[in-house]
This record gives structure tokens, sequence and C-alpha cells, in this order.
């Protein structure tokens, strides 16, 4: 398997340079791909958590089932994506993970994990990172549910996936493939679907956001930031300055 065919290789190399030593490491990581299909529930919550997997192909997210029958959806996953880092240190699953689309899962043990901590200093430091990401991103999700209005949860949400996507699709477009359907969003952003959908016209009637299904093109990503109240600093990761021993 080579780099170029691999979403978690390019995710590492995203933080930082991995050596071809570390690449055969990391390949232990997709080996035997599962095909699922979209609706599939990896996992759910109180699952005995005793594997992690990597997202190959296909997107895919994280929930909780709220006692009033309604869900709260944590996290989206990309290609290239670990799932399940934060339940390394449970027995149990905190919440349940579910395809969006058809797609591929790699299922590895946690003990993979712990070879990699043995044989790489380089992969256990860029392990770190991600899982550090992780948990900004649902602190960053928070902020977006409790203080930001319609069109700023909508907006601020789209420019983080751009980004992200940016990291292993990149391809100099201003436009990005979001699919995602209006349920989903709602149960992500803490709106209706119907808010969900006014949202994206009053978005695409200013001219900031245009949506055909699941093709999302912005015409001015500056306008887009400002109306977000965007700041990117936690979805930009540079570790060479660790590994440079020129960390201040």
């Amino acid at each position: 398997m080579s780099s170029e065919e691999s979403c978690v290789v390019r995710h590492f190399r995203y933080y930082h340079p991995v050596s071809d030593e570390d690449v055969v490491l990391l390949a232990r990581l997709e080996d035997s791909a599962t095909p699922v299909r979209a609706g599939t529930v990896l996992w759910e919550e109180r699952d005995e958590a005793h594997e992690f997997c990597t997202l190959k192909h296909g997107w895919a997210f994280s929930y909780r089932e709220l006692e009033n029958g309604t869900r709260q959806i944590l996290e989206i996953y990309l290609p290239g994506d670990i799932i399940g880092l934060r339940e390394f240190a449970f027995s149990q699953r905190l919440a349940g993970v579910q395809m969006v689309e058809d797609g591929e899962v790699c299922f590895f043990p946690h003990r993979h994990l712990v070879d990699i901590f043995r044989q790489s200093l380089t992969l256990t430091s860029i392990l770190f990172a991600i899982a550090s990401r992780q948990q900004v991103l649902l602190t960053e999700r928070l902020v977006n549910l409790a203080r930001r209005n319609a069109r700023q949860k909508v907006a601020h949400f789209i420019l983080e996936m751009f980004q992200r996507l940016r990291q292993t699709e990149a391809n100099g477009s201003d436009s990005l493939r979001l699919p995602l359907s209006q349920e989903i969003l709602a149960d992500l952003l803490g709106l209706s679907p119907v808010h969900v959908s006014r949202t994206f016209t009053a978005l695409n009637d200013d001219g900031l956001v245009f949506r055909d299904r699941y093709q999302v093109n912005i015409p001015d990503l500056d306008a887009l930031k400002q109306e977000a109240g965007f700041d990117d600093r936690y979805l930009i990761e540079n570790m060479r300055p660790l590994f440079d021993g020129k960390e201040g």
C-alpha cells in the first residue's frame, strides 16, 4: 500500500513527515478493510471497547441517544480518521458510531497502538496530537452549540469541514462535498431540519454559500469567515518545532 493510496498516512504526514518504516507500521491500521453501507452502526454506546477503527473511505459520525428520544451528534469523521481514541482507557463505548455513507473501515485491536508506541516516537507523538485535536474539536463544537446563532453555526461548520478536508484531499478549489442530510446537520448543530434549510437559503441569498444537494461552493472564503467569526487556529497543526527542538 503506497502513501498515495492511504488517507491515514496523508493524515499523519499533515502533522509531521513520517519515514518509510513508520509507513509500514501505519499500514497495519488499514489491514483487512471491511465494506460498510450507509447507516451501518459500527458500535453502540456501552458496547465493549477493545478495538479502534480507521475510516478508509466514507464519512461517519459519533452520537449520544438522549433520554427524551432525541440524538446529539458529537463529531463527524472523515477518511483517514482514527475512531475510538478517546475510549482507549475505557472498557465500554462512550458514544455510538454510525456511517453516513457507503465506505470501508479497518478494525484493529488496542495492542496495535501499543506496538506503535513501542516502535516509533514520531508516530506516538502524532497520535497524541491527533487525540488532542479531537478534544479541541469537541470543545469548539460546544462553543458552536451554546453561543453562536444559526447562521454562524452553519457557516462555522462548513468552514471547519472545508479546512479538515484540505488536510487529506487538497484540490485547490473553494468547494467541498458535504454528504450530510438536514437531519444529521440538525442533530449536530442543535437546530431543527427546517431551521437548517432556512439558514442555507439565507446564506445562499446573501451570496455566502451555494449548496446543490451534497456539493457546497464558497464564493468568498473571507466573507464566510467573517460571518462565522471563524478562527482556524484550532485546526492548524505544526509539530516540526517540537522535533527540531525549537519549541518555545
